[in-house]
């Protein structure tokens, strides 16, 4: 359950807005197996991060170079490939009536440009104007760069925003940023605790409240 007053929204995307289990998890587990690493271990560290960043965690010896091609053909792969790619359940309306009532709404992800669009475009979501893909910050979640971008894209303030996050890097970064931050799904985790948390958008309504908007269900 939610009741929070809030000016912006700030979504994540895979695992929020966009169920992109099965194609994430195929993905890595190739990579995993090809190379002698576990995958469990590699997708419980992955989920929320940018490609670079997971193979640099579990390929560190290579040359920066080679990190680099590697994530570039992983993200290929998983662009590739939108089969069983589905919305979040309640997310399409829950998008339309926060765009409905002139809520300012950004995307924050940590997949590149081309591969949002691609998974957005599957699961029958728009790509908001306001749109923030791993291209765009410096340093990806954990950090808070992709949020406080995505506040700023929509002209309000972090603190100001409610964020929806589904993964420990992700929660975590909407969390610095100084957003109210809503856990969308069963994560437990360490940072997790104290927060707000919905596991469908089904119900949840939109309504104003004064300069502000009130989001409950």
């Amino acid at each position: 359950m939610i009741d929070i007053v809030a000016s912006g929204v700030l979504f994540d995307m895979d695992g929020t807005l966009v169920d992109s289990t099965a194609v994430v998890e195929a993905t890595w587990t190739r990579f995993g197996r090809a190379r002698g690493i576990d995958p469990d271990e590699i997708l419980a560290f992955s989920h929320g991060r940018q490609a670079i960043s997971t193979v640099q965690r579990f390929l560190p010896d290579l040359d920066l170079d080679e990190q680099l091609r590697i994530a570039a053909s992983l993200v290929a792969e998983e662009s590739a490939s939108t089969e069983g790619i589905s919305a979040i359940p309640g997310a399409v309306a829950f998008v339309d009536r926060l765009v409905d009532a002139g809520v300012p709404v950004a995307l924050v992800t940590s997949a590149p440009r081309d591969l949002a669009a691609s998974r957005m475009a599957g699961a029958g979501l728009s790509v908001p104007a306001a749109f923030v893909p791993s291209e765009d910050v410096e340093h990806g979640k954990p950090h808070p760069d992709g949020f406080l971008r995505g506040a700023a894209l929509i002209g309000v303030d972090a603190a100001d925003c409610v964020a929806f996050e589904d993964a420990p890097a992700g929660l975590a970064a909407a969390v610095a940023s100084g957003a109210t931050t809503v856990v969308v799904g069963t994560l437990e985790d360490e940072v997790t605790v104290g927060l707000a948390r919905i596991t469908t958008y089904d119900g949840i309504t939109v309504e104003r409240e004064g300069a502000a908007f009130r989001i409950r269900g």
